[in-house]
């Protein structure tokens, strides 16, 4: 009988979990399709006034091209990074593996606006006013974290005397590293890749600092569109967003499948 109801409540925790998760991102894609100039609901009609008008917002295609610049860049040199730093941990039996494990994830620990503070007082400490480069280093700090946690974790499973096999068939150690060990690890990368890049994108309590009135990235235009003018419009956008991120899931799944990238493959 405890364990039906422990079952029952594990269903009913999970239900609740899910509807409220999911509740949110329908009222948005709901609003999205309204014809009405406000957040009106239940809708009168359905229209696609405000997916036309996404593109003629003002500096939406700059800010866009900001983000996906950034976010792509952060999240490669991150995999760089975040892999060697990984490896080096796993496998090079440093001391104070652990110490150097947590300080890479230390950014995960500290609020988003501390964080961005903390940069932003650095940064003019050292007279650093770059407005691109500070924003690629302070998302490479936000998106670093999700690479190498989630690398040490790949590479705890990997068997490293196949590299060593492959060094023995005549391959360097970098042919070894690229043709062994980075297939193995595809589902990691592809999962610390995913993670990084959907953090940098989305990134705003960081950037709110480092930004300019001639740079600033797509979420605080959004933050910007909505205090100066709240119409569906930025609904409609969010869901765009919202279906991309679904569109990359599915693909990953087909590639590799989400249960790899869980870890729970057998």
């Amino acid at each position: 009988m405890t364990a039906r109801l422990a079952v029952a409540f594990a269903w009913l925790a999970a239900v609740v979990t899910v509807v409220f998760l999911m509740a949110p991102l329908a009222t948005v894609v709901a609003a999205s399709f309204s014809p009405s100039p406000v957040f009106d609901l239940p809708l009168d009609g359905v229209s696609l006034r405000w997916y036309e008008r996404i593109g003629r917002l003002d500096g939406f295609w700059p800010a866009l091209s900001l983000s996906l610049q950034i976010a792509v860049l952060s999240t490669a040199i991150a995999l760089v990074i975040g892999t060697l730093a990984a490896i080096a941990i796993v496998r090079g039996r440093l001391p104070g593996a652990e110490a150097l494990a947590t300080a890479l994830v230390s950014p995960l620990m500290m609020p988003g606006l501390v964080l961005g503070i903390a940069l932003l007082q650095y940064f003019r400490a050292i007279g650093f006013t770059a407005t691109w480069s500070a924003l690629v280093l302070a998302h490479l700090i936000v998106t670093l974290p999700y690479v190498a946690r989630t690398m040490i974790a790949g590479l705890a499973l990997f068997d490293f005397t196949l590299v060593e096999a492959a060094r023995t068939l005549g391959c360097t150690y970098a042919g070894a590293i690229l043709r062994v060990m980075v297939p193995a690890l595809a589902p990691s990368f592809l999962t610390a890749g995913l993670f990084s890049f959907l953090a940098s994108f989305d990134n705003y309590p960081v950037s709110i600092f480092l930004t300019d009135v001639r740079t600033k990235t797509l979420p605080i235009k959004m933050l910007q569109y909505i205090e100066e003018a709240p119409d569906p419009t930025l609904a409609a956008l969010s869901t765009l967003i919202l279906a991309a991120t679904v569109i990359l899931l599915v693909a990953s799944d087909r590639l590799i499948g989400l249960h790899r990238m869980a870890g729970t493959a057998e």
